[in-house]
């Protein structure tokens, strides 16, 4: 973040630094927003064409967006594989006792990601992107 404003391409395309619960909110909901439109717009022939394409492409955002957050929270960003794959096995929607374990997996991290207010002060992973250092 700028100044306030959301550099999109950071956002999306770099697992660095740290993210404020609020851009993190808002890149999440863009990536499932795209993720539903892609399959509501999409038949199962393009699933197969363009898929290979377009689900890798929201994987990686993804994991750069919930990086940064878990960054941001002083954890490391590995903890994103277990998120994104609890996500991954869990959508559209939940089946099984498995399933189950990983919608457990799935409030722990809407809660601490989406709830919890960023760690104060600097961290390993960097400066409170709310609370920058004063010069």
């Amino acid at each position: 973040m700028n100044g306030g404003q959301i550099d999109w391409r950071e956002l999306f395309l770099s697992a660095d630094g740290r993210l404020p619960r609020t851009p993190f909110l808002i890149g999440s909901a863009v990536l499932i927003a795209i993720t539903a439109l892609y399959e509501a717009l999409v038949g199962p022939v393009g699933h197969w064409l363009t898929g290979l394409i377009v689900y890798p492409a929201v994987l990686y955002g993804g994991v750069c967006v919930v990086s940064k957050r878990l960054h941001d929270r002083g954890r490391s960003g590995w903890w994103a594989a277990l998120i994104l794959f609890a996500v991954a096995v869990v959508w559209p929607h939940p089946a099984g006792f498995l399933d189950f374990l990983l919608m457990l997996v799935l409030i722990w991290a809407a809660i601490e990601l989406g709830v919890m207010d960023s760690e104060q002060g600097a961290n390993r992973y960097g400066p409170n992107p709310l609370r920058p250092a004063s010069a």
